[in-house]
């Protein structure tokens, strides 16, 4: 059994210079610094910024003293930093996130087919982002529910991806479109495969025809590009087809340039599922005599989704027992997945978990109804956010620097609050901060959440300064002009403030 201790544990180990204890003190609204010679070079550098740019900042002292304060209460899109609402909420709600998901993994059944037919076969999914049909799967592994009916029965009529455990909301509210079809915005499902991506390769044809396209089989990618003369750039683009498979593929790719390379997202994940199924069985020998089909649980209004919910589970119930089940890893450990390398769709499955977990139906605004009660219980500030997804790629997001320093020091005093912050990035030492502070005096001593949309960038968590001094910081800067970046700030910033105290 894997407890949190020792969860923390292991993320500790492997971070041996950030295992410090942090220790706050009285859950108070953070109070004005007494020296301002912080606060002057702060906002001497943020001067420099591109114009236009609308920056947060708030810098606080682990008993809640502030250091540096811009804007602390003005509402900013957070970008991924919304991925630290979503994964304390998930400590915080979802019980025994320490140990083996059972109630997470993907089960399969045989149910009676049509009068004269083979039984059909169902994979059913509740809510895991891991399932995986690698060839080389060592956990949580598709090949294991083939491989149970294989066992059963050699003949089955249709193969049914039903993900009815959760609505059918593949996106939240906001997410830009020309993001739906991009891996990083892939749509959301009970019933998930592959982290829901695909990837796509293209190679110029060295005799100037179109480029050569490698792709699974599942997608359909119509080809309207070119190979052009050596040198030139390469212009390719693949734009996708909304609730489909098909993508189009554009632009220019030259003689002799290196292959081009794109994960796509799956617009209908159960369906994917089911297929991939499928082939398993029959390269298992078992025949397919019907089609691959879905189950979806209709979105309906907020009153009647419990019941709706409620229904599936008696009908799930009569379905008899599944014949195989896969456990996949404990929740806890899919944290540090989610946080450093900022992966949108397991944050996203996380919050309808949420909601189906504490009464709902497992609808995005059942899980964000249950995240805001609860930080509002937490002590930040109603005001300070508002969410509408689970990963940060709605742009109605909003938060301000003093709401997530709230969130902060709330989550850290918790009894995950240590393996939570183990999840965060460190700088130029991994996940999306492997990069970033590489070669300064902030390089592994900055543990914090990176955020980045259009136009916006995002950074919270907390540093130690020069003096060894422990300080929580939420950055944020929007607005931002098209072809600048306020990364630079931002970094330039924090070691300023690094360096003064």
């Amino acid at each position: 059994m894997i407890t949190r201790f020792a969860f923390a544990a292991l993320l500790l180990l492997a971070q041996p210079a950030l295992a410090q204890s942090i220790v706050d003190g009285p859950r108070a609204r953070p109070v004005a610094a007494q020296d301002g010679t912080t606060q002057r070079a702060v906002e001497a550098v943020l001067a420099e910024a591109p114009k236009g740019t609308r920056f947060g900042l708030l810098v606080v002292d682990l008993q809640g003293r502030v250091i540096v304060s811009v804007n602390p209460d003005m509402r900013f899109v957070p970008a991924s930093n919304t991925k630290l609402f979503t994964t304390a909420a998930a400590l915080a709600l979802l019980p025994r996130a320490e140990w083996p998901d059972a109630e997470g993994g993907a089960q399969v059944f045989l149910m009676p087919g049509t009068t004269g037919k083979p039984k059909d076969v169902v994979l059913y999914g509740r809510g895991d982002a891991r399932l995986s049909s690698a060839a080389d799967c060592k956990v949580d592994c598709l090949a294991v529910l083939a491989d149970a009916v294989a066992a059963k029965t050699r003949v089955v009529g249709d193969v049914i991806g039903d993900d009815s455990y959760f609505p059918d909301q593949r996106w939240s509210a906001g997410m830009s479109w020309n993001n739906i079809g991009d891996y990083n915005a892939t749509a959301a499902s009970a019933l998930s495969l592959d982290a829901n991506e695909l990837p796509v390769r293209v190679i110029a044809d060295p005799a100037g025809g179109p480029p050569l396209i490698a792709a699974p089989p599942y997608l359909i990618v119509r080809n309207e590009a070119l190979t052009v003369t050596a040198g030139a750039p390469t212009t390719l683009q693949l734009e996708h087809r909304v609730n489909s498979r098909e993508f189009r593929l554009y632009g220019t790719i030259a003689v002799g340039a290196p292959e081009w390379r794109a994960r796509v997202g799956i617009d209908d994940p159960a369906d994917y599922a089911a297929t991939v199924f499928a082939r398993m069985l029959r390269e298992r020998g078992v025949k397919v005599l019907g089609t691959v089909q879905v189950r979806h649980q209709p979105v309906m209004g907020k009153d009647l989704q419990p019941a709706v919910a409620a229904g599936q589970a008696v009908a799930v119930a009569e379905w008899g027992a599944p014949i195989a089940a896969v456990t996949p890893p404990p929740l806890a450990e899919l944290i540090p997945l989610i946080n450093k390398p900022s992966q949108n769709h397991h944050a996203e499955l996380l919050l309808r978990r949420i909601g189906r977990v504490n009464g709902g139906s497992g609808s995005v605004e059942d899980g964000l109804a249950a995240e805001r009660a609860l930080f509002i219980r937490a002590g930040v500030p109603a005001e300070g956010f508002d969410l509408f997804d689970g990963s940060g790629m709605s742009s109605y997001n909003r938060a301000s620097p003093r709401a997530m320093i709230a969130l902060l020091r709330w989550g850290i005093r918790q009894p995950w609050g240590t393996a939570w912050l183990a999840s965060f990035p460190v700088a130029g030492r991994d996940g999306t901060l492997t990069k970033r502070f590489a070669g300064t005096p902030l390089e592994g001593r900055i543990q914090a959440k990176t955020g980045t949309l259009n136009a916006t960038n995002a950074l919270s968590g907390t540093m130690t300064t020069a003096s060894g001094r422990r300080l929580f910081f939420a950055f944020f800067a929007n607005d931002v002009p098209d072809g600048a970046s306020a990364v630079p700030i931002m970094e330039k910033v924090l070691e300023v403030v690094a360096a003064a105290n």
